[in-house]
């Protein structure tokens, strides 16, 4: 969910409230990505029905704890935590910080509160790895599910801005993401044993060095293309000598330019921005696929990862797991994933 503060027309949205969302209880001694991510989950894991709608809090599961594991993105979440905590100890000592404020400076910390929260006993993952770190998330929930080591895994993109990050990256506020993308990841038969709605199919995942390589390997040659493609971060078409590795008739979608750079949350706020696009009417089985790449030719790597409507045929997908519910919600728009797509 990217979460947006309500705000008058004309006047730039405020900081998301998280705590009416999710309460105030045990809420003071979190750090500001913790927060949002818990936001983000509560709304996927509730609309995958995981949890009771009429759930206050989610803290009761529909399913045994012990099925659903939890895979969070962050490349930035806790970097104020970390910054202010060495500096506390370079200018005082160790006795000088607080015993609630310091588990935050764990790089786990957004994954385990989550799991803790939901009572989610399955796998627990943090990735921080860079520009493919949203789309490396949900490929690893899909293989968690593959290997049968839980049945479904609960994947949560999240980054925010604060003084320290746009002191880092060297940009404003309003230029940065401060929200979260979460979806839950699930093998078909375990969606259908229990009546869940699978809103997409994941297709084939790709991690390579350049992005022309990386779509290369996702899209069969000489084909028509996909029916949508997520680009990279600010991705800008090469030179007519060098061609684009993308049919220049599909629609490209750059979510970062209506929500801020998204960081580690880019590939799973992609994810939910595609089962937006795939939920859209006239999108749906028949209309293609949607292309999600993270990274570019200046990263380390190019991840790229291909989302099929829910009526594709167990066929045409490697690995059989589904999307089975989501939350995203827009900086300029309530409307859910698709709204961000539309404001690109």
């Amino acid at each position: 969910a990217l979460l947006r503060g309500a705000h008058a027309p004309g006047r730039a949205p405020g900081p998301f409230d998280t705590g009416a969302r999710i309460g105030r209880r045990g809420h003071r001694y979190k750090d500001r990505a913790t927060q949002l991510a818990l936001c983000a989950a509560l709304d996927a894991l509730r609309d995958a029905v995981l949890v009771p709608a009429d759930s206050a809090d989610g803290g009761e599961l529909t399913v045994p704890g012990d099925t659903v594991g939890v895979v969070a993105s962050s490349n930035l979440g806790n970097l104020d935590t970390a910054c202010l905590t060495a500096a506390a100890i370079a200018e005082d000592s160790a006795r000088s910080l607080s015993p609630m404020s310091l588990p935050n400076a764990s790089s786990n910390v957004i994954a385990s509160w989550v799991a803790i929260r939901h009572g989610l006993r399955g796998p627990n993952l943090m990735l921080c790895n860079g520009a493919t770190s949203g789309l490396d998330a949900v490929h690893w929930a899909a293989t968690l599910v593959a290997a049968g080591r839980v049945r479904r895994a609960l994947v949560v993109g999240v980054e925010t801005h604060n003084a320290v990050v746009e002191d880092l990256l060297a940009r404003p506020a309003d230029d940065l993401l401060d929200g979260a993308a979460a979806l839950v990841v699930e093998g078909a038969r375990w969606a259908e044993e229990r009546g869940g709605r699978a809103v997409a199919v994941l297709g084939p995942y790709e991690r390579r060095a350049g992005l022309a390589g990386c779509v290369r390997a996702l899209l069969p040659e000489g084909g028509e293309g996909p029916g949508v493609w997520f680009t990279p971060e600010r991705y800008e078409e090469p030179g007519a000598d060098i061609g684009a590795p993308v049919p220049p008739a599909v629609p490209r979608h750059d979510v970062t330019t209506a929500v801020g750079r998204a960081s580690g949350a880019l590939g799973v706020l992609q994810c939910a921005a595609a089962v937006g696009w795939l939920g859209t009417e006239g999108a749906g089985a028949g209309a293609g696929e949607a292309l999600i790449t993270s990274g570019d030719d200046t990263a380390d790597a190019v991840a790229g990862l291909l989302l099929r409507g829910p009526g594709a045929s167990p066929s045409e997908v490697s690995e059989v797991s589904e999307v089975s519910g989501f939350s995203a919600m827009s900086v300029v728009s309530a409307n859910s994933a698709n709204s961000a797509m539309e404001c690109t």
